[in-house]
């Protein structure tokens, strides 16, 4: 299976359609969004391209192939126009034997990892809009970055998860970081 994972939209629709296009030509089986999707947050500026009605019709008709969590700037009001869900705060899935924790950042973390966690399994989070891949002691972490606020200098970002790898990759398809399984 192959994941293409993203955070951190906070409603820029220029950053949705660039990366939307990227997913389209990567072929993978899913788009994982790791929450704050359509709001750009009290503490954030307003994004170049703010539209949150436009990025809800972009993602939606990508609906029946989004897996998505709920970020700290996402609301019951944003599930109202979204046609996928963004209730729960974290979820994992299995990939070839190890379990993959998906969650925003703000409630589970590196500090405060999900139920059930255990060694040799995935935690992939957003949030701190900073790519993140490397093996913490017998687990593994990982966060895409962000593809409308990026900080520290590094550029918009998203990631592939393989089930051999985590990769991050720049909006122009050039590899950041990697972590291998």
């Amino acid at each position: 299976m192959k994941l293409f994972i993203l955070s951190d939209i906070h409603g820029s629709e220029e950053q949705c359609q660039k990366v939307l296009k990227i997913f389209s030509k990567s072929k993978a089986d899913y788009l994982v969004i790791l929450g704050d999707i359509l709001y750009h947050g009290p503490r954030n500026p307003l994004p170049a391209s703010y539209n949150p009605q436009a990025v809800y019709e972009l993602l939606n008709p990508y609906s029946d192939q989004i897996i998505a969590v709920r970020g700290n700037c996402d609301s019951e009001v944003d599930q109202m126009v979204l046609e996928f869900s963004i209730s729960d705060d974290y979820t994992f899935l299995a990939l070839k034997g190890r379990l993959v924790y998906l969650s925003h950042g703000h409630i589970y973390n590196p500090e405060t990892l999900p139920p059930g966690f255990d060694s040799g399994d995935v935690f992939l989070f957003g949030h701190i809009h900073l790519p993140l891949a490397e093996r913490v002691n017998d687990y593994y972490l990982g966060n895409p970055g962000s593809i409308t606020f990026p900080k520290e200098n590094f550029p918009s970002s998203y990631g592939i998860l393989s089930d051999e790898s985590f990769v991050i990759y720049d909006l122009d398809e050039k590899p950041i970081k990697e972590l291998v399984f």
